[in-house]
């Protein structure tokens, strides 16, 4: 588990599988997340996997809960993306209601410190759909820069994406 002034970035408990779930089947969160929604199943499959994989590695997309009233306000974490194996990728998925309050740079800064001060990665990158300016912009804030676009395939769907990173180096002057 970690905090910040105003999140608690933990793993999932049975009580955010609701929201979690509603806001898995919201077009607007999903539209970059490969436009479909997710099934029940598929988002309680999310959380079990997730719970099991900071359990063993410490990493993975956690729960991201305000502190100030314990609302689930989505998750955001370092995982591996089968697209770039050897790197740790940052991202975070926020329910609608509260995009626009800063919340997942916060969270995602929080865990941009973690890997490199605790896991001292060489590197950290952040992937989205070329469209998704509201994610482009949490990069950008995060201090990351434009790494290169590709085409990358999902489920046999294609899309273009690009690819932000950071280096331990460039974090530390962000700072």
């Amino acid at each position: 588990m970690r905090t910040t002034d105003r999140l608690v970035l933990r793993p999932f408990r049975d009580s955010d599988l609701e929201p979690w779930v509603a806001m898995n089947t919201d077009p607007e969160v999903m539209k970059y997340l490969g436009g479909k929604p997710l099934s029940p199943e598929e988002s309680e499959r999310i959380t079990v996997g997730v719970n099991k994989r900071y359990e063993s590695d410490g990493i993975g997309f956690l729960a991201i809960e305000r502190r100030s009233d314990g609302a689930f306000l989505g998750a955001c974490g370092l995982q591996h993306e089968p697209w770039y194996p050897d790197d740790m990728e940052l991202g975070w998925r926020l329910a609608r209601e509260y995009w626009g309050h800063g919340y997942a740079t916060e969270a995602a800064s929080s865990w941009m410190a973690y890997g490199f001060t605790e896991l001292d990665l060489p590197r950290i990158i952040s992937i989205t759909d070329t469209p998704n300016e509201r994610s482009i912009a949490v990069m950008r804030r995060l201090g990351m820069s434009f790494d290169h676009a590709a085409e990358l395939e999902e489920d046999g769907d294609t899309f273009e994406a690009v690819i932000y990173s950071i280096t331990p180096e460039a974090w530390r002057i962000a700072q």
